[in-house]
């Protein structure tokens, strides 16, 4: 009995040794050859397996080749990818997240964590992702998500802000969308979506006049616009 648990012993100390230069070293190493066939057996079964919808095999093929090759960011692109078209959003935010820590201008991260983040309801995450995604690429979508963002959070003098800049810049042929119902989306003039924001801001501060002139003055630029007429029938 004496000699069996040395020889366990033994066995265990021998498997933190191996395990600890395993942790030591990160990953494996393969033989390049190993590694390509390794890649392009996985890269295969991974296309097959979108193609088929069966994303939990695609997701697993992804985790191989982000294990396998960490250097190469395409796989942990294309699994935040994954997780935000499934509607996976604290999945598609943490590895958007991780993602900016190694390079904080990459676009489909910033859209992936602001829009994830927004649909978790952690608004004071998802806002500086917004931000700067504005800020790199110039789009007003993000610029009025930020102000919705702030006017959600009740940072009004920020919200407007950010609405004078969106008023000023915004292009005649923008359009945002606005749910109308759980199958329909109204597309709506960005001037005008801006105003209409720009009225719920001064109607959280009692500003009825004010918020009253802004929602007038958004749907003479889009006079169908279903939710400025709603907001107006509040102030009248």
């Amino acid at each position: 009995m004496k000699k069996f648990i040395i020889l366990v012993s033994f066995l265990l100390a021998s498997v933190a040794t191996v395990l600890g230069q395993t942790a030591a070293d990160s990953i494996p190493k393969f033989d390049p050859k190993v590694k390509s066939a390794l890649n392009a057996a996985d890269q295969l079964a991974y296309q097959a397996a979108l193609r088929y919808s069966d994303l939990e095999t695609a997701k697993i093929k992804l985790y191989d080749l982000l294990a396998r090759n960490p250097e190469d960011l395409r796989y942990m692109e294309a699994l935040g990818s994954l997780f935000f078209e499934s509607g996976k959003n604290a999945s598609a935010a943490l590895v958007a997240m991780d993602l900016l820590k190694i390079n904080d201008k990459n676009v489909g991260a910033l859209e992936i964590a602001s829009y994830s983040l927004e649909q978790l309801g952690a608004f004071d995450r998802a806002l500086p992702y917004y931000e700067s995604l504005h800020l790199l690429t110039g789009d007003n979508f993000s610029l009025y998500k930020s102000a919705y963002l702030q006017y959600s959070m009740k940072r009004y003098a920020e919200a407007m802000n950010s609405l004078t800049m969106l008023l000023k810049v915004a292009k005649a042929d923008e359009k945002i969308g606005f749910a109308v119902s759980e199958t329909e989306t109204q597309q709506v003039d960005m001037k005008a979506a801006a105003l209409n924001l720009k009225g719920l801001v001064y109607l959280d501060q009692d500003s009825k006049i004010e918020a009253k002139a802004a929602f007038t003055e958004a749907l003479a630029l889009e006079p169908t616009f279903t939710q400025a007429k709603e907001n107006l029938a509040k102030v009248n």
